[in-house]
């Protein structure tokens, strides 16, 4: 039994835009990002069926970007899976923030357990995704095995971030890249997941 989940970046915010950390603050699309969401769509780029499934993390730029790609179809939320919690570096920039010292002291650090001051570290952000995409899992693996007998491929589509993909496809694929930022897609873009029997078995980039 194949089934699909695909992973999209949302667009391109303000945030992208200036620079500026930014992943529990809810920002919402730049005029940018909305118009390049519907050349893509116009292109054809997103997978859609019948059967899909739309899953967003709550925040307006997934959803912004679910409305422009798919419509006024229903949509589930997966708080676990939004974007990393920067704490008091949110909506910050680099040139912000380099004569603070908590923030030289969180950037320089060689390890996954650095917490900057009111956020999250990596590594408590990679167990959070984890366990929302386990949760989405579970909901995909229901859908399948709804359709089982349907003829038809579950598919499940989920806007998220660009930090929540490569955490996702890192504990999928570890030994592809060096270090989970290497598989940080661009705004709009993603992965297509294929399943077999619920195991991920191949990705394609898109």
């Amino acid at each position: 039994m194949e089934s699909k989940i695909c992973l999209i970046r949302h667009g391109i915010t303000e945030g992208n835009v200036r620079r500026l950390y930014y992943g529990k603050t809810d920002v919402p699309l730049a005029q940018k990002g909305i118009d390049e969401l519907k050349q893509l769509t116009e292109e054809g780029l997103y997978p859609d069926s019948g059967a899909a499934r739309f899953f967003t993390t709550g925040l307006t730029r997934t959803t912004q970007t679910r409305e422009l790609i798919y419509g006024d179809r229903p949509q589930e939320v997966i708080d676990d899976l939004q974007e990393i919690n920067f704490g008091e570096f949110e909506m910050k920039s680099y040139e912000q923030l380099l004569e603070n010292p908590d923030y030289r002291d969180w950037i320089t650090a060689e390890n996954l357990d650095k917490i900057p001051p009111g956020g999250e570290s990596i590594r408590q952000f990679n167990k959070r995704v984890i366990r929302g995409f386990q949760e989405l899992r579970r909901r995909h693996s229901l859908r399948s095995l709804q359709l089982r007998h349907h003829d038809e491929e579950a598919l499940s589509v989920v806007i998220c971030h660009g930090g929540t993909i490569s955490s996702i496809m890192a504990h999928l694929w570890p030994d592809v890249h060096d270090n989970m930022y290497g598989w940080i897609p661009d705004p709009g873009h993603g992965y297509v997941l294929r399943l077999e029997d619920d195991r991920v078995v191949d990705y394609e980039a898109f």
